[in-house]
């Protein structure tokens, strides 16, 4: 498996001969924008800094042959732009690799604020780590993972409910998301709590600006 990160929650994760772009937002790098050859685009909602209503019809056109699976939220916003999307019904297929939803629901933001559908991601191939994205929730159960993707912060979350997340799940590794309202000396304030504070056996990776970085099952 090998794992890109491009910008706030946005990873290109590459497995079992696959590729997946995962939540292409507002926050997301320029990038995005050059990516070829995709299999599937995964949406976990619709809030712009996951779902970038310009820049996504423009990933699916060059990606002619991606399938766009979302939740159900998303699968009305992205017909709105003339994208066709499949919202999620139970575990399904892209090549070898299994997508498995967990989660139903945005975490609360504030009590004025309505909650909205949100459908983390667990991706499984045959010889690959399992991975899990869960969008903007912290509270969905996608069964033992090796590798985490986590928000690092949120309008939405404090840090202990990050630090908890990761400890709860205790994946082997972890990779940082939702960093793009961090400044540099917030972000490595957040990233040593998320080392000091969360699972003792969880080893975290920054991915920002490394480019594609590999995890090999078992390790």
């Amino acid at each position: 498996m090998r794992i890109t990160h491009l910008g706030h929650a946005c990873l290109l994760v590459e497995m079992a001969d696959i590729r997946l772009l995962i939540d292409p937002g507002t926050f997301s790098d320029d990038d995005v924008l050059t990516l070829r050859d995709l299999d599937a685009v995964l949406v976990t909602h619709q809030h712009p800094d996951h779902l970038d209503p310009r820049r996504v019809p423009d990933i699916v056109a060059a990606n002619p042959d991606a399938r766009v699976v979302c939740d159900p939220g998303s699968a009305d916003v992205l017909a709105g732009l003339g994208v066709d999307a499949e919202a999620h019904d139970g575990t399904s297929t892209v090549g070898p690799v299994r997508i498995t939803p967990v989660g139903t629901i945005h975490a609360l933001i504030h009590e004025d604020i309505p909650r909205i559908p949100n459908v983390g991601v667990r991706l499984d191939a045959d010889g690959e780590p399992a991975f899990f994205h869960p969008g903007d929730a912290l509270d969905a159960d996608p069964g033992p993972v090796e590798v985490l993707a986590f928000p690092l912060q949120a309008p939405w979350a404090r840090s202990r409910d990050m630090t908890g997340f990761l400890r709860r799940l205790g994946a082997p590794h972890a990779v940082p998301v939702h960093d793009g309202l961090l400044q540099r000396r917030g972000r490595e304030l957040y990233l040593g709590q998320a080392a000091r504070l969360g699972h003792d056996e969880t080893r975290i990776h920054d991915l920002a600006g490394r480019g594609a970085v590999e995890f090999r099952a078992g390790e």
